[in-house]
C-alpha cells in the first residue's frame, strides 16, 4: 500500500466529520472534495487537484483497501446517494462533476455491484475524460 494516502489521511483528520454532516444535512459548504471524494490526477489544474488526484488505478485500490480511507468513501458516498437533494444541489455544479469523476474512478478500480457503480446507475454520468486518462495510463504501463 502506497505511503501517499497519508496526504488524505492528514486532510481528514479534521474535516471528515463535519463533511459527512454537511452531506447528511443536504447542503456542502466546506472545502474538502479533493480528500473526501478524489479524482484522477491530471483532470484538475489546481494545487490541491494535483496534490490530492490520484495517479492511477493501482493507488485508487490502495485507497479503497485502505481501513480508514476505503470505509470513509464508501460511507460519504451513501451519504450523496441517500440525500433527498440532487447530487448538483448538493455539491453544487462544479463539484458534482468532481463526484462523477471520483464515481468514475473508484467504479472502475472496484469492479461491479460496488456503491460507485451504483452511483453510477442511478443518475450520476460516467465521466468520460477519467475513462480515457486510465486508458491511457494502461496502455503506457503495459
Amino acid at each position: 500500500m502506497t505511503e501517499s494516502l497519508e496526504r488524505f489521511v492528514q486532510a481528514q483528520a479534521s474535516t471528515y466529520d463535519r463533511a459527512l454532516l454537511e452531506l447528511r444535512h443536504g447542503r456542502k459548504e466546506g472545502h474538502w472534495m479533493w480528500f473526501i471524494f478524489p479524482q484522477l490526477r491530471g483532470l484538475g489544474i489546481s494545487e490541491n487537484a494535483t496534490y490530492y488526484g490520484l495517479r492511477d488505478l493501482e493507488e485508487a485500490r490502495d485507497y479503497l483497501h485502505h481501513p480508514l480511507l476505503g470505509p470513509r468513501l464508501e460511507c460519504a458516498t451513501r451519504a450523496v446517494l441517500d440525500s433527498e437533494v440532487t447530487v448538483e444541489k448538493l455539491l453544487g455544479t462544479l463539484d458534482a462533476m468532481k463526484f462523477a469523476s471520483c464515481m468514475t474512478l473508484f467504479a472502475a478500480a472496484a469492479g461491479e455491484h460496488c456503491v460507485y457503480a451504483q452511483a453510477l446507475e442511478g443518475g450520476v454520468n460516467v465521466d468520460s475524460r477519467t475513462l480515457e486518462l486510465l486508458k491511457e495510463r494502461e496502455r503506457k504501463n503495459v
